[in-house]
């Protein structure tokens, strides 16, 4: 055979599993559907934030963390109740803890990787101590953020290409695997048009050919589900009401899921359809590249959380606590959007938004720009969004903000006299040191960690105090990424069959895998997993694959 293995998918689990396979001396033939403008992926224009546990990033900011509190916090997160379908998911989530408490960084670090030296708190919880939620900050922020983590598996990658290992063929197609006796042998497919497009634009799906490679193994590091509004739908969970109408796309419009229906039909079983993570705070991207192009506001806790309506959500809907709480409580609402209503010194310390292209400091490392955080004002890429985004309302008092928050839905939802009466109950609560009001415990609770205190969250204030303004409304889309179900895998990256048996000659890796067992995650997700789930998958896969060949 001409290849040894053939790998479908050149985002970040393709390119760690390629480069793995290929420092072994395996041939690999990789293929993608889009051009090499879009090689690594949706992780190119991730944050580049990575679950850690018991680093020195953390050590060094007082957080006192453990192998056994992450777990603890994992299954209180993931909620595994599916004895068949999570079975192989739980095993994929106990190793990857052992592995984020373990040789993760250290792995990184010997490749160049290096990180900001604040940690962030995702995913706070705000529930009991075995609840969902990270007990502690684990957020660890890639210098370079999503370029950075790709870069080094990408010059790999390279390197092997032109030392014969590789043969990269973008605007290859796969349609079909073959199989021959139960065992797939390699893949048929389309050669698309070539395409100009620019990394995450959409790209020609005409046809100039087609193709057929044999190998010993077959990769699938495909991707999920996150563009193709359709299936999301199709496998919206009950238990988060009725699917959204209007969504907004966190993710390029070849996040299609294509392979998982032709890699179901080779014998692939699919587990954990209906999990899946969407934000709540996203935004319409004034500057858009893919379709329906959205951001994700990442908020620090202070904001007011409100519904349609201009209702406060209940405990614990705050920012940054619950992603898929907040989610089904958006939906009960009867409405696909939300809203903040915050100042602009809150604004000014508490806004970031996800992504390597709205962090330029971060992508570029450049140090002097990220010191200049925290000057007074916006960052440029939020200030950009208040200047020309369509999702924001800024008034100098309440009535002017209620009158364009009206104005922007075209509707009378949003009452004077309810958002007011709130908004002075809330900030009664601030006259004291102690409170009732659950959020303001938590943002003072929150100060009390130094990397929040610094450059997270705002001096608890009052909002309708003048001082503190202008006030500001931002309304929040719901804003589909990542696929938590996917193709069953053992710990070897084997795609099992529904009968539990690995399908001859078919792996997988990454978000296709959902992450790894066809859902490491269970229902939630503790923030930084998803990059590093890619990072982990691609890793085991191709090694347990490497001693399959040798």
């Amino acid at each position: 055979m001409e290849y040894d293995v053939i790998v479908i998918g050149a985002g970040l689990s393709g390119l760690v599993a390629t480069a793995e396979l290929a420092d072994a001396n395996i041939r690999v033939l990789l293929l993608d559907q889009e051009p090499e403008s879009s090689l690594g992926g949706q992780a190119w224009w991730s944050f580049g934030g990575l679950f850690l546990v018991d680093s020195p990033e953390q050590r060094r900011m007082g957080i006192m963390d453990s192998r056994d509190l992450a777990w603890q916090d994992w299954l209180g997160t993931a909620g595994f109740d599916r004895d068949d379908e999570d079975y192989w998911g739980k095993k994929w989530a106990e190793a990857y803890v052992d592995f984020a408490a373990g040789e993760k960084r250290e792995w990184l670090y010997s490749q160049g990787v290096r990180f900001f030296p604040i940690v962030g708190w995702a995913e706070r919880g705000g529930y009991l101590a075995e609840g969902h939620g990270n007990s502690v900050p684990r957020f660890h922020i890639v210098w370079g953020t999503g370029p950075g983590i790709v870069k080094p598996f990408e010059t790999r990658v390279r390197n092997a290409i032109k030392n014969d290992f590789v043969d990269y063929r973008p605007r290859h197609r796969v349609d079909s695997l073959i199989t021959k006796n139960g065992t797939v042998v390699g893949v048929q497919g389309s050669k698309l048009v070539a395409s100009t497009a620019t990394r995450g634009q959409s790209s020609s799906r005409e046809v100039i050919g087609d193709f057929e490679f044999y190998s010993e193994a077959v990769i699938v590091t495909s991707g999920g589900i996150g563009a193709n509004h359709e299936l999301i739908r199709k496998n919206w969970p009950k238990r988060l009401g009725a699917p959204p109408k209007k969504m907004i796309s966190g993710v390029p419009e070849h996040v299609d899921g294509r392979m998982l229906a032709i890699t179901e039909k080779a014998g692939g079983r699919i587990v954990n359809r209906d999990r899946m993570w969407h934000y709540t705070e996203g935004i319409k991207n004034w500057d858009p590249i893919w379709p329906m192009h959205g951001i994700r506001i990442l908020p620090g806790p202070s904001s007011l959380w409100l519904d349609a309506k201009g209702q406060r959500f209940p405990a614990p809907n705050f920012p940054g606590f619950d992603t898929l709480g907040t989610l089904e409580a958006i939906q009960e609402s009867g409405y696909d959007y939300s809203w903040f209503i915050l100042t602009q010194k809150i604004i000014e310390k508490e806004f970031a938004l996800s992504g390597s292209e709205q962090n330029p400091d971060l992508t570029g490392k450049s140090i002097r720009q990220v010191l200049s955080r925290v000057k007074p004002g916006a960052t440029a890429p939020v200030q950009a969004f208040m200047d020309k985004g369509e999702d924001f309302v800024i008034a100098e008092n309440l009535q002017g903000l209620v009158d364009g928050m009206n104005k922007l839905t075209g509707t009378n939802l949003i009452k004077f006299a309810d958002i007011e009466r709130q908004i002075i109950a809330r900030d009664r609560e601030m006259d004291n040191t102690f409170t009732k009001d659950l959020q303001i415990t938590a943002l003072r609770g929150a100060r009390k960690y130094l990397g929040d205190k610094l450059i997270r969250v705002a001096k608890p204030h009052k909002i309708l105090d003048p001082k503190n303004g202008p006030l500001i409304a931002v309304r929040l889309n719901i804003l589909s990424r990542k696929t938590l179900g996917g193709l069953q895998t053992d710990l070897s990256g084997r795609v099992l069959n529904t009968s539990g048996s690995p399908v001859n000659g078919l792996y997988a890796a990454g978000e296709v895998a959902g992450f790894g067992g066809g859902g490491v995650h269970g229902y939630r997700s503790l923030e930084g997993t998803f990059v590093g789930g890619c990072l982990f998958t691609g890793r085991q896969t191709a090694r347990a694959l490497i001693q399959e060949l040798k």
